[in-house]
């Protein structure tokens, strides 16, 4: 079944929001055999204030896996930004908070903005590059922590109550 030419970009755009979800969604989860499969084979990613630069697909799940292996706890909220589509390239940008604790014990919250190229592929859309820019950094100590860790806990009475 064909699409209709009108619809194309809608479609376009809902698939490469999708695709940022996916990255979200993977990094969040540890899945980084699927994280590697959002890629294209020549794809880079760059993290300049991080000096982290992963370049091939190839080298993407176990790069990736050896950045999430050095956090305690790592959250991550992607929102989508702009999108430019031209025909079966486009560009965009993703905006991203984060927090975390590191396993040296340092926090980290930023702002950051991730600036996207895409190429469609037989397989869909695909990134074939994203530049992470911090926008905002704060590495003051987190007052929270994972549910169970020194103690805290989730008081599920006062969850009823108010729920």
């Amino acid at each position: 079944m064909s699409t209709p030419a009108d619809l194309r970009p809608l479609i376009d755009r809902l698939e490469i929001e999708a695709l940022c979800a996916q990255f979200t969604d993977a990094v969040m989860m540890h899945d980084f055999h699927r994280l590697a499969t959002l890629f294209t084979d020549d794809a880079v990613l760059r993290i300049p204030d991080a000096g982290i630069e992963v370049s091939g697909r190839a080298q993407f799940e176990p790069s990736m896996r050896r950045m999430q292996d050095a956090w305690d706890y790592f959250v991550q909220h992607t929102h989508p930004g702009a999108t430019t589509i031209d025909g079966d390239t486009a560009t965009g940008r993703a905006h991203v908070c984060e927090f975390g604790r590191l396993r040296t014990g340092s926090s980290h919250l930023n702002y950051a903005i991730y600036h996207d190229r895409y190429r469609r592929t037989p397989d869909g859309w695909k990134f074939t590059e994203r530049v992470y820019e911090i926008r905002y950094l704060d590495n003051s100590p987190l007052p929270g922590s994972p549910p169970g860790e020194d103690g805290a806990g989730v008081d599920i009475a006062a969850l009823q109550q108010h729920g």
